[in-house]
């Protein structure tokens, strides 16, 4: 949740900006997560449109978020979330492949050949 404090001496485009950051980093936002129009946004904090929208365009220059046209804005996964999204969906596999009653080395070789053959 965001919340601007007009008694800081912090622009609340910063404040907003800050926040987001700080979410992204502790795990709040997700990758992928879709962050709330600018117009809800503004309403929902009680600042103008444009202060929204200068926060989401600052924070898509430093490529925290992206903007993909009508569909949204969207939070940009760090390199510590796609591992740990990664690692997630490594468990998961395992598992199936326990399930069909294959090896670890038969899930590796599964792996490597759904990988394609190494560059040389």
């Amino acid at each position: 949740m965001l919340v601007v404090d007009p008694s800081l001496p912090t622009p609340p485009y910063e404040q907003i900006k800050n926040q987001i950051v700080d979410q992204r980093a502790s795990g709040e936002l997700a990758a992928n997560h879709r962050l709330p129009p600018v117009r809800h946004l503004a309403v929902e904090l009680g600042v103008a449109p444009n202060t929204v929208a200068r926060a989401y365009r600052d924070l898509e220059a430093s490529g925290i978020i992206e903007t993909r046209g009508r569909l949204g804005s969207f939070v940009v996964g760090t390199d510590a979330s796609a591992r740990a999204e990664a690692a997630v969906a490594a468990r998961d596999y395992l598992g199936r492949i326990r399930a069909l009653g294959l090896t670890e080395a038969d899930a590796l070789l599964v792996l490597r050949e759904a990988l394609g053959p190494t560059p040389s």
